[in-house]
C-alpha cells in the first residue's frame, strides 16, 4: 500500500521509498526512511496535498510524491 491511500489518523511504518533522483533523495531528507512510523494528520479539502507526522514534526506532501512511498500498516493499527 502507499502512503496516499492511509486513512486519516492512521500510522503505518515505511517500508520503501521509491521515486527517481531528486524526488527519492528530497524524501530521504525530510526524515521518510524505511523502518520510520508516519501517521496521516490530515487531507485538503480538495484532495491534495496531505499532512503527515513523521519524526515528531508536520509535513505537507503532494499526493504524486506520496504514491511513490510504500508503507505497512502499523501493529498497533492492525
Amino acid at each position: 500500500m502507499n502512503l496516499s491511500d492511509l486513512e486519516i489518523g492512521k500510522s503505518a511504518v515505511v517500508t520503501a521509498v521509491g521515486g527517481a533522483g531528486a524526488l527519492r533523495l528530497r524524501l530521504l531528507d525530510m526524515g521518510i526512511t524505511p523502518k520510520t512510523t508516519v501517521t496521516l494528520q490530515k487531507i485538503a479539502p480538495m484532495g491534495d496535498p496531505i499532512e503527515i507526522m513523521v519524526r515528531g514534526y508536520e509535513l505537507t506532501l503532494r499526493i504524486a510524491d506520496a504514491k511513490h512511498i510504500e508503507v505497512t500498516p502499523s501493529e498497533a493499527e492492525k
